[in-house]
């Protein structure tokens, strides 16, 4: 084992540059992919600086693998930021605050009401058809309603 630390070459760092973004492939969620760039940059330097003892050659992997994760941290931290679209995915909240005449009277808690070309079913008060309400709140597919 020492003999092979010993000869540690650029080709070994690159070898397992290349292992580890492949094992990225197959979704390791992104986590080798940094760790496989710094193998692969650690080979370049040591094809770069021949002779380069093998305990530097891991130190330069373990500081390289630091950097990189912690770039990577950095990024996606920054890239979390408010959505400029707020209810993206989240059918039926742009009806918050609308009103609508029922278009099946709410009875036992549940009613229709129709917006353009689409039927909603709503929750609220029992309520002939055809009154208005106005949608107050949302509890996933279900528009909750109040009278006007």
């Amino acid at each position: 084992m020492m003999g092979f630390l010993q000869h540690l070459g650029f080709w070994d760092w690159l070898g397992l540059g290349i292992i580890l973004l492949i094992l990225e492939v197959f979704g390791a969620g992104g986590y080798l992919l940094w760790i496989g760039i710094a193998a692969a940059f650690t080979g370049v330097i040591a094809f770069l600086i021949p002779g380069l003892d093998w305990i530097w050659q891991f130190l330069m992997f373990g500081v390289l693998s630091i950097l990189t994760a912690l770039y990577w941290w950095n990024r996606q931290r920054s890239a979390r930021r408010p959505s400029d679209t707020p209810g993206l995915n989240r059918r039926g909240s742009e009806l918050l605050g609308r009103q609508f005449a029922l278009h099946e009277a709410i009875v036992g808690g549940r009613g229709k009401i129709r917006v353009g070309d689409s039927v909603w079913l709503v929750g609220g008060p029992d309520l002939p058809a055809g009154t208005q309400v106005r949608v107050i709140g949302q509890d996933g597919v279900l528009l909750l309603v109040e009278p006007l």
